[in-house]
């Protein structure tokens, strides 16, 4: 693998805010973002998003956990896409804050458990108490409150990098989750920060970006460097399949210690 350059300070992890995007425009984009981590032209990078409503079968999806058929899932405006990551079938939608680390890893099961306590971080916060129970089986791979599951977990590794990554819910519609089988576990209560902060708010999608990628930085120990799609050499698409048409970015800059509020 080629060796960063000069320009790439090796205590960075790079974080990209790219809107909401289309499942199968983010899976070109991790591509894209893999082939240039392995050739060493940017180093390990987060990218943050939402989707429009998809439901994706990891790698041991099985059949039966689409039990109304995938018809009645496309009637409600839901595609259902097949994916090389781990894991079973889960649900992706507006209000669900997605990311995509593209890292070069050596223990798959301890960045695992770096993502679970990195997610498990930005949830308390926000006032929630989240646990891991990847003790209890593959299956449980994620971030749960008590026995509610907020958070889902499903990588893939390919010459020692990662594509795919988690999914927190955080003002996400959740009767879709319950028309499948979700994470192949047929009695899964799922849940959101809103739904576990109610009545109160929760203090949005921005805010909980933010804490999401302090969090991710930090449980690497890494500083974050905010950049811009362009500055990872990548194009983007927002929901309706059109290209977005962004403005000159600032330069990529290096967030500062301090949680954002």
């Amino acid at each position: 693998m080629s060796n960063l350059g000069s320009e790439h300070s090796r205590d960075e992890l790079w974080v990209c805010q790219l809107g909401t995007l289309p499942y199968v425009h983010a899976l070109a984009i991790q591509e894209q973002v893999r082939e240039r981590r392995l050739a060493g032209e940017v180093p390990d990078t987060l990218l943050l998003l939402e989707h429009p409503p998809v439901y994706t079968r990891g790698r041991r999806s099985r059949d039966d956990e689409l039990p109304l058929g995938e018809d009645f899932y496309r009637a409600q405006g839901i595609e259902v896409i097949a994916t090389d990551r781990g894991g079973r079938i889960t649900y992706h939608g507006p209000g669900q804050l997605i990311g995509y680390p593209i890292m070069c890893i050596e223990d798959i099961a301890r960045y695992l458990r770096t993502m679970e306590d990195a997610i498990i971080a930005a949830l308390s916060d926000e006032g929630v108490r989240g646990r891991s129970r990847h003790e209890e089986g593959i299956d449980y791979t994620g971030v749960w409150v008590g026995e509610r599951k907020i958070a889902s977990i499903g990588v893939h590794v390919s010459r020692g990098v990662t594509t795919h990554g988690f999914a927190v819910n955080v003002e996400v519609d959740l009767e879709p989750f319950s028309w499948v089988v979700a994470c192949g576990l047929p009695d899964v209560s799922m849940t959101s920060l809103e739904r576990e902060l109610a009545p109160a708010a929760t203090t949005g999608m921005g805010c909980m970006r933010r804490r999401m990628a302090f969090h991710f930085c930090q449980a690497h120990g890494r500083r974050q460097r905010l950049v811009s799609a362009r500055r990872l050499g990548i194009g983007t698409t927002n929901a309706a399949g059109l290209a977005v048409k962004r403005a000159p970015m600032d330069p990529v800059h290096t967030v500062g210690e301090a949680i954002p509020t």
